[in-house]
């Protein structure tokens, strides 16, 4: 039975693997353990920052996602993004995403302080666009855009 729970710094190693993973199967991308060891550390050392959450099967940790709040005036209230979603490639397509959002919708509507949930994709994961609209998510109302600083 898969459980999913919020992560806790037991958990840090895991996160970053699993960054490292889903860095190199979405963008081919290398990063640096020791600057993503100190991201991830960060969200646990300062809350404000995100709340980690994990799948487990029995003891094994499975799945990860990270959520991060943004204020939204309009609703007086927080929306959490959902970021840095990785499921490992043994238990794709078997509805574990789907189950860490139900967990984070339910929490959403007990709390009267949250709003809803967003995430951005990539326009070309098609796969996970799927997945997202199966869910009841839309991409209706917004465009992404964004500016990043090159190291």
């Amino acid at each position: 039975m898969i459980k999913i729970t919020t992560a806790d710094k037991s958990h840090i190693d895991t996160i970053v693997n699993f960054q490292a993973k889903m860095a190199w199967q979405t963008e081919e991308l290398e990063l640096d353990t020791v600057t993503v060891t100190k991201g991830v550390t960060a969200v646990f050392e300062d809350p404000a920052k995100g709340t980690y959450y994990v799948a487990k099967d029995g003891d094994r940790v499975i799945a990860c996602l990270l959520t991060t709040p943004e204020w939204s005036e309009w609703r007086n209230g927080t929306v959490l993004w959902i970021q840095s979603v990785f499921v490992e490639e043994d238990y794709r397509k078997q509805g574990i995403f789907r189950q860490m959002y139900s967990y984070l919708k339910e929490m959403v509507m007990a709390e009267e302080n949250l709003m809803g949930l967003r995430l951005y994709v990539e326009k070309t994961n098609l796969r996970a666009q799927k997945v997202y609209e199966s869910i009841g998510m839309n991409g209706d109302h917004y465009q992404f855009f964004e500016w990043m600083k090159h190291f």
